[in-house]
């Protein structure tokens, strides 16, 4: 039988905080998230070309985003949707780094991509691996920081057995991210489980961050959701911004403008500023 998450948990040896009661700081390139350290990413779904990937940095980080994310190889749900620009992708994201001077965060869907991951300073897991166990462990043999995100009808105690299988190889890099859940809802892209961030700070001693992109699907309710994750005592943000989203190859219905954007993050640092 699954046990309970409001029981005490025994059986997670490296992410429980039964057994490592301190808050985790998890560092990329110059940036920590975690332990009072609270960090937003941003950028676009997919990356599209170099024009917009670079100007896409440039605004986010000007507004406040410490990291960047883009996507090069994409995982879709029809076989018929964009799948990213793969290699030429990660080379234009790896040039927006170089440029801005912001790390990058990006997502791997396939072990034999890891050699191409080299310069990339966190390795997102997607909702759809969060189970798939030998890429959990091929990161877990890495160095790199590893932003893993809850699949989307998954449990609290199996995303954090997932966050085992990547310490469990040596990795105690892992940031936890809630991206909404799979309901009987239709309205929103998905139902966004805020209370996951408490419940996952009583078990973990793993950094917590939300995506109320991907949770919503609706620009028009991101900015909410973000401020609530933000009163909830989340670690951190992320947030899909587009330079045109109406023409977005891919999630421009979820993305904020720049400018959108640049109002979010004034308004989630009042709310880091009332809850202390």
């Amino acid at each position: 039988m699954t046990k309970s998450l409001s029981k005490p948990v025994t059986l997670f040896k490296s992410a429980g905080r039964a057994l490592h009661p301190e808050d985790t700081v998890v560092q990329a390139g110059d940036v920590k998230i975690g332990g009072g350290n609270f960090a937003i990413i941003a950028g676009p779904c997919s990356v599209e070309s170099d024009e917009q990937i670079l100007e896409v940095a440039e605004s986010v980080k000007k507004s406040g985003a410490q990291l960047l994310r883009g996507g090069a190889f994409k995982s879709r749900t029809s076989p018929y949707d964009f799948q990213g620009m793969r290699t030429e992708g990660m080379e234009l994201l790896l040039k927006a780094k170089e440029a801005v001077g912001i790390p990058i965060v990006t997502e791997i869907i396939s072990v034999d991509h890891l050699p191409l991951f080299e310069d990339v300073d966190v390795i997102q897991i997607g909702a759809r691996n969060m189970q798939n166990v030998e890429l959990l462990k091929a990161v877990g043999k890495t160095d790199k920081a590893v932003l893993l995100k809850r699949g989307m009808a998954n449990t609290l105690e199996e995303l954090l057995m997932s966050a085992e299988y990547i310490m469990s190889e040596g990795n105690e890099k892992v940031i936890l991210c809630e991206r909404g859940i799979r309901t009987f809802e239709t309205y929103t892209r998905n139902t966004l489980d805020l209370s996951a961030v408490p419940a996952l700070k009583e078990q973990t001693h793993l950094p917590v961050i939300v995506d109320p992109s991907h949770a919503t699907g609706k620009a028009s309710l991101v900015e909410s959701m973000a401020l609530a994750a933000a009163a909830a005592g989340a670690d951190g943000l992320m947030i899909e911004v587009h330079n045109d989203p109406q023409n977005a190859l891919s999630d421009g219905a979820q993305s904020l403008t720049p400018s959108q954007f640049d109002e979010v993050v004034k308004k989630v640092m009042k709310v880091r500023e009332v809850i202390g």
